[in-house]
Order: structure tokens, then C-alpha cells, then sequence
């Protein structure tokens, strides 16, 4: 069974790896960015160079985007130039972004209307699950849709979750990013309690890891915390967005206001382009 034909859109510190992965395991892609020096690792390893939005969709029979923000997917969907303005209909759009599910259900009313497929399939997982093709994919799309984007999922992910239609996969990734938002600033504030009362953060963060507190993400992030290192894995700025996304789509329990405050606090204090896990700096000054 030949490969289907790809185009992607969107080359940060997601989107690069993810197309890699896709070449190497013998797909044929095509790549748009607005930033063209972004493309040039991908096209010395095989990728093609789409010059515009429409002929990306014009000669691919899957288009992926993996953007920014809502108002960004959505100028690449439906701008005067954007993948829509193309004679497209039967193809199928997979978004991997995270936007709201309002923005989500959208795209798909909107496709539709072109008679095309669209697939809303944001991921669990940051740069390091991208390099080595182990994200978790939550799928929202019809079970056909879901069935042609198999093999694209088992490239980029170590499993894939169908969830539903369109928009409750977005609903999925507001919520696990909330989890682990709360995740870090428990992390953060446990290690900085600790310390205050003459704990060192190595042996807390050995007592965290060792028992049963200890989760794949204090794991991940101890290095950094004992470093004192942030380097953008999951930019702390993209997940203020997300909570505030969140709370846009109900999100109104007891713990999301502070939590949502604590990242903004640290965004304003120019926490926002390091990693997530940078809230334990914002929060030692406190």
C-alpha cells in the first residue's frame, strides 16, 4: 500500500522533529513555513518546498498544521490565500495545533462546507516525545477519518486515543494540560517549601521520585530544577494560553484561577519563552 501524500505547515520545536520522523519512515512531504530558514533541515533530508498554502493542498492528498494559537490556524484555514481558497475537496486536513474547542468545531463546520475532511488531533508530549515519535495523539474526527490518519499516528505517537468528533479532542488536551499545570506548581512548591526549611532540593526531589508522588513529568523536569536551567521544552507562555483556554471553555474549579494567575504572574515577570517548569522561579521570589 503506497504512503499518502503530506503537506505540513508549522515548523517550531514541535513540528520539525515530528516532520523528520515522517520522512524517515519513507513518506513523502511537502513543507510550508513562513519562516523559510526552518525549512532547510527538513528539504536536506527529502522534504519538498511548497511555495504557498494552495499548493500544498492542491498536490497533497493530507495537509497537517501545527501552529501557534487559534487566530494563526485559523488564517491558514480560511485567509484569502489560506488552505480553503484551494480547489480541495476531498482531501483532509489534520490539525495537530491546540486551540479551543470552540475553534475546533469550527474548522470542521467550515471544511464541510469545501467537502473536505478535517481532523482535530492535538498531542500530549513535548520535544522530546516529538524527536523519538513517542507522543499521545487525542484524535476527534469520524471513525473513517480516523482510520486514513492511522498511519500518520503511529509514526508520530506511541499510541492514539479516539476520543470523539472534532472539538472534544481539544476539549481532552485543555484538560491534560491543566493536570499538568498543577503538576508543576505542586512540584515547585513542594521542592521551595522544602528548601526554606532546610531540605536540599536533591533530597527532596529523591524523596518525590522514589515514591509514590513521583509522575513522568517530576521525573522529566528534575534536571532542570537542579540545574536551575529552563530551557523551552513546552514554553511556559503557550501554556498560560492553554488554561486560558480552558477557563474560556468552563473550566471554573477551585484550583484553575490560581493556577492560571501563578503562570500569567511569571509571564509578566519574561518567564514566558523558557519552559514550564521556570514557575519555580517566579514563585522563589514570592
Amino acid at each position: 500500500m503506497s504512503k499518502l501524500k503530506l503537506g505540513w505547515i508549522g515548523l517550531g520545536n514541535m513540528g520539525n522533529p515530528m516532520v523528520m520522523n515522517l520522512l524517515k519512515a519513507g513518506f513523502e512531504v511537502s513543507v510550508f513555513n513562513r519562516t523559510k530558514d526552518k525549512e532547510a533541515p527538513l528539504l536536506a533530508a527529502g522534504a519538498k518546498a511548497a511555495n504557498s498554502l494552495q499548493e500544498l493542498m492542491e498536490t497533497c492528498e493530507v495537509v497537517l498544521t501545527m501552529l501557534s494559537n487559534d487566530a494563526v490556524v485559523k488564517e491558514v484555514f480560511e485567509g484569502p490565500t489560506g488552505l480553503l481558497s484551494a480547489a480541495s475537496a476531498g482531501k483532509t486536513i489534520i490539525n495537530m495545533s491546540t486551540v479551543s474547542p470552540e475553534t475546533s468545531r469550527y474548522l470542521n463546520t467550515i471544511c464541510n462546507q469545501h467537502n473536505v475532511h478535517f481532523i482535530d488531533a492535538p498531542v500530549s508530549g513535548s520535544v522530546k516525545p516529538a524527536q523519538d515519535g513517542t507522543l499521545v495523539i487525542l484524535v476527534g474526527a469520524s471513525n473513517d477519518d480516523y482510520e486514513l490518519a492511522k498511519p500518520i499516528f503511529e509514526v508520530l505517537g506511541k499510541i492514539a486515543i479516539y476520543v470523539g468528533e472534532p472539538g472534544v479532542a481539544s476539549s481532552a488536551k485543555l484538560a491534560i494540560n491543566y493536570l499538568l499545570g498543577l503538576n508543576l506548581q505542586g512540584l515547585a512548591e513542594t521542592v521551595l517549601f522544602a528548601e526554606k526549611n532546610g531540605v536540599s532540593k536533591e533530597d527532596m526531589l529523591n524523596i518525590i521520585n522514589q515514591g509514590a508522588c513521583g509522575n513522568g513529568i517530576t521525573n522529566i523536569k528534575t534536571p532542570s530544577i537542579l540545574n536551575d536551567s529552563y530551557p523551552a521544552a513546552f514554553a511556559l507562555k503557550h501554556l498560560v494560553k492553554d488554561l486560558r483556554l480552558a477557563k474560556e471553555a468552563g473550566l471554573d474549579s477551585p484550583l484553575i484561577h490560581p493556577l492560571y494567575d501563578s503562570y500569567v504572574a511569571a509571564e509578566k515577570e519574561g518567564l514566558g519563552d523558557q519552559d514550564v517548569m521556570a514557575i519555580i522561579s517566579s514563585l522563589k521570589n514570592k
